[in-house]
């Protein structure tokens, strides 16, 4: 039992870690608000995309495709999506909440918070898979993301909001790099040493960075008592990962795969939640909240469930 918490908490506990000295280091004054989203922009389209391009590069995909996983993943996420959409939010009394609270709910926060998981679980040789996992979720989340905040929108969106959207999905500078390592890897194309080197100095910098300017970016005002943002909240750090997990169990997912299913799912609402509701006309304020609150929470959450898949001997 103490063996499996500690296994647990081995994975968690670097990564509130980081994000806990990201909220210190913002509050000191020792990371500024420019900082913060500057390095988020940096590791969004260099550092991570870097990160994902060597490892990709180096893996063969003839062997190492997670079909399995990836199409449970984007069935399970689906199934997730209507059901809260159509059945779960339509019961909020304020329809301005509704698309922020969807989308809060089933959006994760997979490129920086679950990829960190998964690293800190598996070590580097996840990445390959988890990257998969990783660009079709993005794409799916992103659609899934437009379709609730566009059905219930009590307003009209900023002009050119679907355009950019659209085109903010296409230029993805994760989807882009993924889709780049796997075709290099494919072809056989052997990719010059000097630049495997200079893109690990570049991958070495994703997580810490990423860490720290999530923590920081965490703003506790943003919090309000509203039905909606607690329903959110319980639904992404409980009852979806618990529903996706147990549907992977079933499907036969084991070890590092169901690993990557419930990290990935498991980890917070995706900080992209937000810009992307306030183009769309939604609760911004909510999809704030949402993110802060998840964020929190998933430090309690995320440890415990991996301490109960590690003690029935699933990962």
């Amino acid at each position: 039992m103490f063996s499996d918490l500690g296994f647990a908490l081995a994975i968690t506990a670097p990564i509130f870690c980081m994000l806990g000295f990201g909220v210190l280091f913002k509050r000191i004054g020792w990371i500024s608000d420019e900082f913060a989203r500057i390095g988020s922009d940096l590791v969004f389209r260099v550092t991570l995309p870097c990160l994902l391009f060597v490892k990709l590069v180096e893996t063969d995909f003839r062997h190492a495709l997670p079909y399995k996983l990836v199409l449970y993943a984007v069935v399970a996420t689906v199934i997730v999506f209507l059901l809260v959409d159509r059945f779960i939010a339509g019961r909020l009394q304020n329809s301005f909440d509704r698309g922020a609270f969807v989308q809060g709910t089933f959006r994760s926060n997979m490129g920086i918070i679950g990829l960190a998981f998964c690293v800190s679980a598996f070590g580097d040789e996840i990445v390959a898979p988890a990257s998969i996992y990783l660009a079709v979720l993005t794409v799916l989340f992103n659609v899934l993301a437009v379709i609730t905040l566009t059905r219930h929108q009590n307003t009209s969106p900023s002009k050119g909001a679907y355009s950019k959207i659209f085109y903010s999905i296409v230029k993805n500078p994760l989807i882009l790099s993924i889709v780049a390592g796997v075709v290099v890897s494919l072809i056989g194309y052997r990719v010059p040493e000097f630049f495997l080197t200079t893109g690990g100095y570049f991958a070495r910098m994703t997580l810490p960075l990423a860490l720290l300017c999530a923590g920081a970016s965490i703003r506790l005002q943003e919090f309000n008592g509203s039905i909606a943002l607690y329903w959110a909240s319980v639904g992404k750090l409980i009852f979806i990962p618990l529903f996706i997990t147990l549907g992977g169990i079933l499907v036969g997912l084991r070890g590092e795969q169901l690993g990557i299913l419930y990290l990935m799912c498991a980890s917070p609402t995706a900080a992209a939640s937000y810009p992307m509701t306030q183009a769309m006309g939604g609760n911004h304020h909510l999809a704030a909240a949402i993110i802060a609150s998840t964020s929190l929470g998933s430090m309690i959450f995320t440890t415990l469930g991996i301490f109960l898949l590690r003690s029935f001997l699933l990962i």
